[in-house]
């Protein structure tokens, strides 16, 4: 009797934790369920086109209607911005992630949405450019067209003039058109964004074989943090993703052809990758590593032997995406371990120390800049779904990259872990997406935020196609009812709100704000710098901090410096109240010519930690007064404008009196 008890016991227990282990692998398990991921083919709803399309201008004026209250400084610019973010990714999203949405329709308002929040971007300046590195690659632009040279050296941006494609498209527009610089690069930049989607779109289409996956897998991408700024900003790497996604994808469409369509394939695919290694260095070697990555997942795949011509067409790619980068960084001496090396150690070894608890960097001890909460929370929702769709589309991913994908159970798994797969390319995505937790962990950081950042960009492409089968196989199936219409999609929105909220620390346009990038470029410093070239003249060798900088090399078309002499920086001139023997005879044999010195650097905190370069980081206190007026009582030291915040003076003297 007592036996029979123990053994009944026992079964209880087990029994709930089998019903466990059931219900955790049909969450997570690689069953497909519905089947078939698109619905029979549908005609496009133009009305419902026609209705998304009057939302979405209501939207935009709401946008530009809150862009106007920060400006102002009113405290409604928040709720007109984002009521109007809001209305246009909630409807778009809902439309585009419908079961039974047209393949043509989905399309269309795939392009409608990314063009939308590519303007959603530029009317936070619309008559100039606003970001760092914009003015960066506009010095560049500048450069080339007046000079009619390229490689011209660039202190600010030393690494920029070896890549100079995004330069010689932007000027060969204004070149053929006669627009202005600003026009030639807005108008790059939106047909880069259609050309963006519409490549991801055809590649993921390609291997999944079904346009509603695809269609979704893109509208999870937009939740990426830099799909919204970063990668829309007329910068080298804008055009470096977009090169990298076409060559993808028109390798995923050739991988059936044979003989010469083949060769051609080829060909194009070598142009490409050519032209992204002297476009952008990160894309170049993302490129480099997918189809090195594919190759080797090719050569472990066991292959049925009609099939060598393809794997030997892999091979080559790969062989050409890691040899042309090279080629062009020995061919220009490109020091790309100096520039990035730094970046990279010190970002991994402020992540170690995070793991193991051991010391970290100095940076790590400064204070990140401070986000709204409502941004911080979007945030973090969006990425708890991402969290969400990654865990239950994963093994799915899997399951139709297998031989056996509509098996029941973990068969297709286990065909996956014997090296028997359809497509590589399906299984290197799925295994990309791995890469978010790694990039979250990074931007945690202070040190590896940027490459946390940087990685999104490439790591989305994955993350995008494991929770687009996550909501497809899953969460929807193929004839979903009721909330599993609805709720799916507005998961999605609020991703893409995430990755809007995730890519800068404030996203609406307002007032002025020390050393905080785009919020700190405002008229008072471009007129500054207007007046310095109309009366000063090009070409002469200024010292400023990071924004006043990059205003005197555009508006101001001056030769500015971020060194005084080798060795030393420009900061060192600033930061101290008086200016120190080493100091004056270090500016004194320097061939500077003037110093502009903004006081408004005394009134705050740097808001990104720095006031002159990344890597002179100052936390919690400003610049003294003092500190910036010193230069008053130097002797040979001339003060020869002044508009009561901005002072440029005039230091040529001091070096013929010693």
């Amino acid at each position: 009797m007592l036996m029979t008890q123990v053994h009944f016991t026992a079964g209880t227990r087990i029994k709930p934790l089998q019903a466990g282990i059931r219900l955790l692998s049909a969450v997570i398990g690689p069953d497909l369920h519905g089947g078939s991921a698109d619905a029979p083919p549908q005609r496009a709803k133009y009305g419902w086109i026609a209705i998304l399309c009057l939302t979405v201008a209501t939207a935009l004026l709401l946008v530009v209607a809150g862009h106007a209250a920060g400006r102002r400084g009113y405290d409604v610019a928040p709720a007109l911005f984002w009521s109007g973010m809001v209305l246009l990714v909630v409807p778009t999203s809902l439309r585009i992630a419908w079961p039974t949405t047209a393949r043509g329709e989905r399309l269309f308002l795939l392009f409608l949405l990314v063009e939308a929040l590519f303007y959603c971007k530029k009317v936070y300046s619309p008559t100039s450019f606003s970001g760092y590195d914009e003015f960066l690659h506009w010095i560049a632009a500048e450069d080339l067209i007046t000079a009619r040279r390229l490689f011209l050296p660039n202190p600010l941006f030393p690494i920029g003039p070896t890549y100079p494609a995004l330069e010689i498209v932007t000027t060969a527009i204004v070149d053929l058109t006669g627009l202005p610089l600003l026009v030639a690069g807005t108008l790059l930049l939106a047909i880069l964004k259609g050309t963006f989607i519409g490549a991801l779109f055809l590649f993921l289409e390609s291997i999944v074989g079904s346009p509603r996956i695809a269609a979704i897998a893109c509208l999870a991408y937009m939740g990426c943090s830099t799909f919204f700024l970063f990668d829309s900003s007329f910068s080298y790497q804008s055009l470096g993703i977009v090169l990298c996604v076409l060559a993808f994808a028109v390798e995923a469409a050739s991988k059936d052809l044979v003989g010469r369509l083949r060769l051609k394939s080829l060909g194009l695919i070598a142009l490409l990758l050519a032209s992204l290694a002297v476009t952008h260095h990160v894309s170049a070697a993302f490129a480099a590593i997918y189809f090195g990555a594919l190759a080797g997942l090719e050569a472990l795949r066991r292959h049925d032997p009609m099939r060598i011509e393809a794997r030997i067409g892999v091979g080559l790619t790969a062989i050409l995406a890691i040899a042309l980068p090279l080629l062009w960084m020995q061919f220009r001496g490109i020091p790309l371990a100096g520039y990035l090396g730094p970046v990279i150690g010190a970002g991994f070894q402020s992540l170690l120390g995070m793991i193991l608890g051991t010391a970290t960097p100095a940076s790590e001890h400064l204070q990140a800049p401070a986000k709204a909460f409502y941004l911080q929370l979007t945030t973090l929702l969006a990425l708890l779904l991402l969290a969400l769709g990654l865990s239950t589309g994963f093994f799915r991913s899997l399951a139709i990259a297998a031989l056996s994908g509509a098996r029941p159970g973990w068969l297709p798994i286990r065909d996956i872990l014997k090296c028997r797969w359809r497509d590589s390319r399906l299984l290197l995505l799925t295994l990309l997406a791995f890469g978010l937790p790694i990039s979250v962990a990074f931007r945690l950081t202070v040190s590896g935020w940027e490459i946390g950042n940087r990685m999104g960009t490439f790591v989305f492409i994955g993350v995008g196609l494991v929770v687009a089968v996550s909501i497809v196989h899953f969460w929807q199936g193929r004839a979903p009812r009721g909330w599993r219409r609805i709720a799916p999609a507005g998961a999605l929105a609020v991703i893409v709100l995430g990755g809007v909220a995730s890519s800068t620390i404030n996203p609406i346009d307002g007032r002025y704000r020390v050393a905080a990038d785009q919020e700190s470029i405002e008229p008072m410093g471009i007129e500054t710098a207007r007046w310095a070239k109309e009366w000063l003249g090009a070409g002469n060798r200024f010292i400023s901090d990071r924004i006043n900088s990059i205003l005197l090399a555009s508006y101001g078309r001056q030769d500015v410096r971020v060194k005084i002499r080798e060795g030393i920086d420009s900061a060192s001139i600033f930061e101290g109240e008086t200016l120190g023997p080493g100091e004056f005879w270090a500016l004194a044999g320097s061939n500077i010519d003037f110093l502009l010195v903004d006081r408004r650097l005394s009134t705050a905190p740097p808001v990104l930690g720095f006031y002159f370069q990344p890597w002179q980081r100052r936390q919690g206190t400003p610049l003294s007064g003092a500190a910036l007026l010193k230069f008053n009582d130097v002797k040979g030291v001339t003060r020869i404008y002044d508009n009561g915040w901005i002072v440029i003076y005039d230091v040529r003297e001091l070096h013929e009196n010693h």
